[in-house]
């Protein structure tokens, strides 16, 4: 069984078996945490939409930050950790491959923004956090910078093709408009995704109806975010 509470805009906590994962927490009540069970923190970048030094209050047993979120003396003293918190950072690159638990492998795919997209394997389950790796395509925007745009989106996200992965959370940002469709429809016609959480929403959380409204035949495999705080028991027999 997995619970997945939304925390806020693209935070979320993802309790598996035998490990809990936060993602890009930086707004919104975290939930007690389970005791006893181990905690990987994950920062995609350093955006304040998706990172506060708050963080590293919290006993986790890993950070796994994006490749933007340096370690310098300076930041450290800035985030108030301490050498030993500091040790259990992991800055990633784009394309790394870790192991910070026993059973647990994080991979790195580069963004189109800043930072990394994380792709977790655990308790036999692949669950993918894509932070700002997304198709941005904003309207008045220089023609060849969202061509840029499209090829960069396409070539990060081409290692995915044909994986599962049982829980995608997947920016589907109503800035964009229509466009802001292209991402997630593209996420789910190369990858296996079982379900998909959005998210980046602002608040706006009408626009997954419009994107189903264009695409019903994404219905079975997105799971609607209706507010903060919200969560999903998603059972293994459900996928």
């Amino acid at each position: 069984m997995t619970r997945v509470t939304f925390l806020d805009h693209s935070g979320f906590l993802v309790e598996l078996p035998t490990v809990t994962l936060l993602f890009d927490w930086w707004k919104g009540e975290l939930p007690a945490l389970r005791p006893g069970v181990p905690l990987l923190v994950f920062s995609s970048h350093r955006h304040e939409d998706h990172f506060k030094p708050e963080i590293f209050t919290l006993d986790a047993d890993a950070f796994l930050l994006g490749s933007d979120l340096r370690l310098t003396p300076r930041n450290l003293e800035k985030w108030g950790l301490s050498e030993e918190k500091a040790a259990r950072c992991v800055r990633l690159g784009k394309h790394d491959t870790v192991s910070p638990l026993p059973g647990v492998t994080v991979e790195a795919f580069p963004s189109t923004d800043e930072g990394l997209a994380f792709l977790v394997t655990a308790n036999g389950q692949s669950i993918f956090h894509a932070g700002d790796l997304n198709w941005w395509h904003w309207e008045g925007e220089d023609p060849g910078w969202n061509r840029n745009m499209e090829v960069n989106f396409r070539r990060y996200t081409e290692p995915l093709r044909g994986r599962r992965i049982d829980l995608a959370m997947l920016p589907l940002d109503p800035r964009l408009g229509e466009d802001g469709f292209r991402g997630p429809k593209h996420f789910l016609e190369l990858a296996d995704i079982r379900r998909f959480l959005p998210m980046h929403q602002w608040g706006d959380f009408g626009f997954t109806e419009k994107f189903l409204a264009r695409y019903p035949e994404f219905a079975a495999q997105t799971v609607p975010v209706s507010r903060e705080g919200q969560s999903f028991i998603f059972k293994e027999e459900d996928a």
